[in-house]
């Protein structure tokens, strides 16, 4: 399967056509950004580590009963893809209190939630992506009920999945983004990535942020952090 059209360039990735209508190839890049693209950077190998891990992740994740986009992994950084319409909805689950949650809130990072917390926010940069319900959802027309439901149900049973992965790596999954697309018929799917650009990810022992904190924080070692989660991936 071949590129034909670029369709889009974000900030992690470009999106190509193919001859196949349905179908896309996602390319990861190395590129990192934070606050909303405030902050620029490159984060070496960071496209195959996302990559390679949002791949075996959706795998992990289809076996268990989550529909996604995935497709085939063509290479270190492209992936073959359904074609779906992003639902302009991001979700962020969250296990543990941390950046945002903490700030907002005024706790301290690392308190562990009797249950995973979701919120929602409108993907929408000129807007910096603001929080929103699902009341608001609604009046604006960017999903309905019935995909809503669906969305809170799938990303809460990718949270339990992937909880109890990362605990046999050592890593705790502190919180994470999600974005869910339609296929041409309407069925709601997992899309976008699963990364430590994506999710919150310390060591369980350490509580050594193992993710983009370190770029968004100037806490160093990022390279390093990204190799790391990658290393306890492969099982090396």
């Amino acid at each position: 399967m071949e590129k034909t059209v670029q369709l889009y360039e974000g900030k992690a990735k470009k999106v190509f056509a193919t001859e196949d209508e349905n179908l896309c190839i996602v390319s990861y890049k190395d590129d990192a950004t934070a606050f909303n693209g405030l902050k620029k950077g490159t984060i070496v190998g960071k496209g195959i580590v996302n990559n390679r891990m949002s791949n075996m992740l959706m795998q992990l994740l289809e076996k268990q009963g989550v529909p996604t986009h995935f497709v085939k992994e063509l290479s270190d950084r492209d992936t073959l893809v359904k074609k779906v319409s992003i639902v302009p909805l991001e979700v962020i689950i969250r296990n543990v209190s941390a950046g945002s949650f903490a700030k907002h809130y005024g706790v301290a990072e690392g308190i562990q939630f009797d249950e995973p917390t979701i919120e929602f926010s409108y993907k929408n940069d000129e807007l910096g992506d603001p929080l929103l319900n699902s009341y608001h959802a609604l009046a604006l027309k960017l999903a309905t009920k019935e995909e809503i439901e669906t969305i809170k149900r799938l990303a809460f049973k990718v949270n339990e999945v992937l909880i109890a992965y990362f605990k046999t790596l050592g890593i705790r999954l502190v919180d994470f983004k999600l974005e869910f697309g339609r296929l041409p018929d309407g069925i709601i799917v997992l899309a976008d990535e699963i990364s430590p650009d994506t999710c919150r990810l310390w060591d369980l022992k350490t509580n050594e942020k193992l993710d983009k904190d370190r770029f968004r924080r100037d806490m160093g070692g990022v390279e390093d952090a990204y190799k790391e989660v990658f290393k306890r991936l492969m099982g090396e």
